[in-house]
């Protein structure tokens, strides 16, 4: 069996000083960009079976404007992770280590630094863009096949896209 990991930055957020980080929304174009990531996702054929996401309000958000993009009929298995808003790419590899095998594609929504460092932690050989991922933005990566053995050096980048409405 193959394993897909798609890393998704949430989309774009407001910038309220009376708020605190973890409760930032997103913006109006935000939620488009979260819109036309899930139609990217569902054209290309990534149709996620568990979903980790940070328990920030944004990435919550991202989510179920994917989600709606979707359309999905069996919804996935959804996890809201402290350790994608507090953690370092190494909590966040650890945490992909203990995702079950019977889940082929995970879609882990986060933030940046380190879902970039992630990715291209990856794949260290791949060419991006020199700004990492972008709000929106996706990196899908084919995983070793079990999710225990995902690390650096084992997830060979497939895709880039960042959503744009």
């Amino acid at each position: 069996m193959t394993s897909t990991l798609v890393i998704l930055r949430h989309a774009k957020t407001e910038r309220a000083e009376d708020v605190l980080d973890i409760d930032r929304s997103l913006t109006e174009r935000g939620h488009g960009d979260a819109g036309a990531a899930g139609a990217w996702l569902s054209a290309h054929g990534y149709r996620p079976d568990i979903v980790l996401c940070s328990p920030a309000r944004r990435t919550r958000q991202t989510w179920h404007g994917i989600a709606i993009a979707l359309r999905l009929t069996d919804a996935p298995e959804v996890r809201y992770e402290p350790l994608l808003y507090t953690g370092n790419g190494g909590d966040v590899l650890e945490l992909l280590r203990g995702v079950p095998d019977g889940f082929g594609t995970v879609l882990l929504i986060g933030h940046n630094p380190t879902l970039s460092m992630v990715s291209a932690s990856l794949d260290p050989q791949a060419s991006r863009d020199s700004d990492s991922l972008r709000t929106c933005g996706l990196a899908v990566h084919e995983g070793p096949g079990a999710w225990t053995e995902l690390g650096p050096g084992a997830g060979r980048l497939l895709a880039t896209h960042t959503a744009r409405v």
